[in-house]
């Protein structure tokens, strides 16, 4: 039994503390993350381009992320996970305000190359910390309330973004996500957790950093840690990079204006929160097997209802049934991450994992551009349909030979 199992009530309290503090960090990252993908028909028509070419600044913090990722690792297990997001969440709120006031789509990319890898740490550390301070059988249930932060901050990026485009502009956007950075990593700064001294056995375990790539190969060398890396790679692929252009397909197919096009688009978000709100029932009622099964199912129906919907709100009922298909997948994904490391390397795990993640999202974004521009939307939602059931069915397969014990 795990030393938290038998915990005093308060020293759970005080991890459920420092949990809820992670998810308004996780909210601001979120919200940055989704900002962009309303506004992109605006960014296009202020710098003089197409929406596809406008979808850089996505691309490249999408890479920007994930090529900072075994840096945060490193950083969060040396010198303390909960310590580095505190540092990660300020620096974030100084990119954010470099993206309000950026003069060209060349400075604005950069801009959000440094928000990225600034706000590279916030997620994956923090579900790193739950994975380190909550035992496995609560860790489901605990990381599945923890997206609860990331979906509202999903939802308020997509309607922020629309919103403030439509109205007095996208650099208010910046600037509001600057704010809200800055307060939640004041907030972060006072809690006791980040006063905390570092473990012993996490501070020596990546003390220095050559070991990374000794530590990254132990991982990399396990044919489960492989499958999960590679299977959400490909999820985020064909299903995070290319939400980016639903906004802008239902602005231009349908009219909408941004905001209604990204309120739209933030239905997605309540449809995580219909998992994340029910997570215990979802789980007791379909099991670890049928979990990715079903969410690759919903996601394939709501891709294939997209393509073909003859009006916008069809993509209403889409997207809601895509939030729930997306987190039954993605949160079985997360609760296999955290156990593909020890604790020592847990931040480094799950720093793999999210570096797949948004390599899977850039490559959606940069591989949607094209066929969208040449074949259209529908196709590429179409394939995407045809890749998330496979998927899901056979990360399904995997957990019930892995219970099993083959």
């Amino acid at each position: 039994m795990s030393k938290l199992s038998t915990a005093a009530p308060h020293a759970l309290l005080d991890v459920n503390a420092g949990a809820f503090l992670l998810a308004l960090a996780a909210f601001a990252s979120a919200l940055a993350l989704r900002l962009c993908d309303p506004m992109l028909p605006a960014l296009a028509r202020d710098f003089g381009t197409s929406v596809p070419q406008a979808a850089m600044v996505v691309t490249a913090t999408s890479l920007a992320y994930g090529a900072s990722l075994l840096a945060v690792a490193w950083l969060g297990d040396h010198l303390g996970k909960f310590r580095v997001i505190t540092g990660s969440c300020l620096a974030s709120a100084v990119a954010a305000l470099c993206c309000a006031l950026s003069p060209s789509l060349g400075w604005l990319a950069l801009a959000r190359v440094l928000n990225g890898a600034a706000t590279a740490a916030l997620i994956p550390l923090s579900m790193a910390w739950i994975g380190d301070h909550v035992p496995v059988e609560r860790r489901q249930l605990t990381l599945a309330r923890f997206m609860s932060g990331q979906i509202s901050g999903l939802i308020l990026g997509q309607l922020a973004g629309g919103l403030l485009a439509d109205t007095v502009g996208w650099r208010w956007a910046f600037g509001l996500i600057a704010v809200i950075y800055g307060l939640i990593g004041l907030r972060l700064r006072r809690s006791p957790h980040h006063r905390k001294p570092v473990a012993v056995s996490e501070a020596q375990a990546l003390s220095a950093w050559p070991r990374v790539r000794g530590r990254v190969a132990e991982i990399v060398r396990q044919p489960r840690a492989r499958f999960i890396l590679i299977t959400v790679a490909l999820e985020s692929l064909g299903s995070y990079g290319l939400m980016t252009y639903i906004p802008a397909y239902l602005h231009e197919r349908f009219g909408l204006s941004l905001f209604h096009a990204g309120a739209v688009m933030a239905v997605f978000g309540l449809g995580g929160l219909l998992y994340t709100l029910a997570a215990r029932h979802w789980i007791r009622m379909l099991g670890a097997v049928n979990l990715p099964r079903v969410g690759g199912a919903l996601l394939g129906l709501a891709f294939l209802t997209l393509a073909l919907a003859p009006s916008w709100g069809w993509g209403v009922l889409a997207t809601l049934v895509a939030g729930v298909g997306f987190y039954l997948l993605h949160n079985t994904l997360q609760l296999q991450a955290t156990q593909m490391a020890a604790t020592a390397s847990r931040g480094l795990g799950m720093a793999l994992f999210a570096t797949c993640f948004f390599i899977g999202t850039a490559g959606g974004v940069t591989v949607g551009a094209p066929i969208i521009h040449h074949l259209g939307a529908p196709v590429a939602f179409i394939l995407a349909a045809l890749l998330q059931p496979i998927l899901g069915w056979r990360v399904g397969s995997k957990l019930k030979v892995w219970q099993q014990g083959h």
